[in-house]
């Protein structure tokens, strides 16, 4: 207080009381004093729009998002261990009830950010056609597939292999992938001949960015619902607050669309 009054002493003449205010404020107005960080554990599908996101939220709040990503299972188990993680954003539901009722997230803090999408595709045209035959034919090499046990697009791909009754037959086709990130690499680089991926992995600007693909339709498996969750690390966190509430605005739904994602 004695600092400031000897401000306002000095400067009283020259710019009064309210113009000292305005440029004692100013500096707080440009950088908010409540910019902080937070911790996001991302599912591996949900990487190109959270990028996007990031960026755009820092932009309206000065907040900055620190992602990490991964499959479901894998970032249960991290957070599960003591990862520091203060925000997830899963690639189903079951995992953040999960940590609801273990005490691991926050009751309450929970819901459904997107829908996801499976999709049939192959980094080569005329390979995938419009209705998933290519799996009954039964002529190509690798099918990739995300770890059914961990990630929950791999866990759809089965339900519709069953569904489609050709899971025995393509069984010994079968490659896995820890997550939806590194089944779509199997196919970009060969090692597969298609993939089972998340349609954001290869929606852009409404419609099939490259190769050839069917959209599964979403009678053929659990719709693939994917919630966010406030960790207990994130119990205190301005800035993790601030993050689920930015999801459920405008802006990052128009992002979230525009891969894909049923809102």
């Amino acid at each position: 207080m004695a600092t400031m009054a000897t401000i306002v002493l000095f400067f009283g003449n020259e710019i009064g009381r309210a113009g000292l205010l305005a440029l004692l404020l100013a500096p707080l107005l440009a950088t908010p004093s409540y910019a902080d960080e937070v911790m996001v554990a991302v599912a591996a599908n949900f990487a190109a729009p959270m990028q996007k996101i990031a960026v755009e939220f820092e932009r309206a709040t000065g907040h900055k998002a620190m992602l990490a990503f991964g499959s479901s299972g894998k970032l249960f188990a991290q957070i599960v261990n003591g990862a520091p993680f203060e925000v997830l954003l899963a690639a189903d539901e079951a995992i953040p009830a999960q940590l609801e009722r273990d005490g691991h997230a926050l009751g309450g803090s929970r819901f459904t950010y997107a829908t996801g999408r499976l999709a049939l595709w192959s980094a080569q045209p005329n390979t995938v056609d419009s209705h998933g035959d290519v799996l009954r034919k039964n002529a190509f090499g690798h099918l990739a597939l995300a770890n059914p046990k961990t990630a929950p697009y791999g866990a759809a791909a089965i339900e519709v292999m069953k569904k489609l009754g050709v899971l025995g037959s393509l069984q010994a086709k079968l490659v896995q992938g820890e997550n939806v990130a590194q089944t779509y690499q199997f196919a970009a680089t060969g090692n597969a001949d298609l993939a089972f991926v998340a349609l954001s992995q290869i929606w852009q600007e409404g419609r099939i960015s490259s190769g050839s693909a069917w959209i599964v339709p979403a009678t053929l498996h659990q719709a693939v619902r994917q919630d966010a969750v406030l960790l207990e690390a994130g119990r205190d966190k301005a800035a993790a607050g601030a993050l689920l509430a930015y999801l459920k605005g405008d802006t990052a739904r128009a992002i979230i669309k525009s891969y894909g994602y049923a809102l």
